[in-house]
């Protein structure tokens, strides 16, 4: 299984995004990763999740995790560690799909 780092380095860049919002079905924002130090890995995943499939539907999630890898372990061995992946997870459980607006940088 390949490891975060090496899945990394195979995602689009973030240069250009400020942050996403997940949005519910009514459009409220439920959630925001930003593009800041401990959070840009999160913030590369979703924005592919949201660039290949168009929102963060199940199957999306389910890549999610495999594109965690390691991380997604851990995630599931220790649960409120790894928010943006435990938020993955409860898609899947709960068959939900999560929208993504794109903050764009300035």
């Amino acid at each position: 299984m390949a490891q975060f780092a090496e899945n990394m380095k195979k995602l689009p860049g973030i240069s250009h995004l400020a942050a996403i919002h997940l949005l519910d079905a009514d459009g409220s924002v439920l959630a925001t990763i930003e593009n800041k130090p401990g959070s840009q890995g999160s913030l590369a995943v979703y924005n592919h999740l949201a660039q290949t499939w168009g929102a963060i539907t199940s199957d999306a999630a389910r890549k999610g995790q495999e594109i965690f890898a390691e991380h997604a372990e851990d995630a599931r061995a220790h649960p409120g560690k790894h928010p943006n992946i435990d938020r993955l997870i409860a898609l899947i459980d709960e068959g939900r799909t999560l929208r993504a607006k794109h903050v764009f940088a300035v």
